[in-house]
């Protein structure tokens, strides 16, 4: 057994792993230039340190950008969008985007993220997208507007969380209520009026 091991249990090495992670989100969400050593700085943790995990800011870019993904795509799949009604299950997909919204915010900040991360620059294909789908769905049962593309209201939908999470970052939100901000706004803009 190698002194690294011993030195590094894997729950600490998975502890130090994901907050550096979690500090490179949302220290590049806020100043894209953020350097190394601002970054080690943000999650606690030493130049040192931060360089074992991840030699250099290209690797820790890329390591940053597939783990928001994955908690992002981990976040919007426990919300069951497919489940319930549609305005309920639009209001468990808020809330999922809100508890992930510095990750939100790195992948959707600075359009290089995602651009620089597949060739197609976009995060899932159109075609399974479960937000799409539920926006779809909302239509079809005419709660939401159907007189707006799915896409734009998907769009819209991204730029009030976007704008709702950072406001919060910035302290001009609270955060406990960024949610139901958006929910209502959404609402009152997407829902059928008869």
């Amino acid at each position: 057994m190698s002194n690294d091991i011993l030195e590094h249990p894997v729950g600490t090495r998975s502890r130090t792993r994901s907050a550096i992670l979690e500090a490179a989100a949302r220290s590049l969400s806020h100043d894209w230039a953020a350097t190394m050593p601002e970054i080690a700085e943000a999650a606690g943790v030493g130049r040192t340190t931060l360089h074992r995990y991840f030699p250099d800011r290209e690797t820790l870019i890329h390591a940053t950008t597939t783990d928001s993904l994955e908690i992002v795509q981990t976040a919007m799949n426990e919300a069951g969008l497919d489940e319930g009604s549609p305005l309920e299950a639009m209001r468990r997909a808020v809330s999922a985007m809100v508890s992930v919204g510095d990750r939100l915010l790195y992948l959707f900040g600075d359009p290089r993220v995602l651009a620089n991360y597949s060739e197609t620059g976009s995060w899932i294909p159109a075609e399974e997208d479960p937000l799409l789908h539920l926006i779809e769905r909302g239509q079809a049962d005419g709660i939401f507007d159907p007189e707006l593309t799915a896409c734009w209201i998907q769009h819209s939908l991204w730029a009030l969380v976007g704008r709702a999470c950072a406001d919060a970052a910035e302290g001009l939100l609270p955060r406990h209520g960024v949610a139901t901000l958006v929910i209502r706004t959404l609402e009152n803009g997407i829902r059928c009026h008869s």
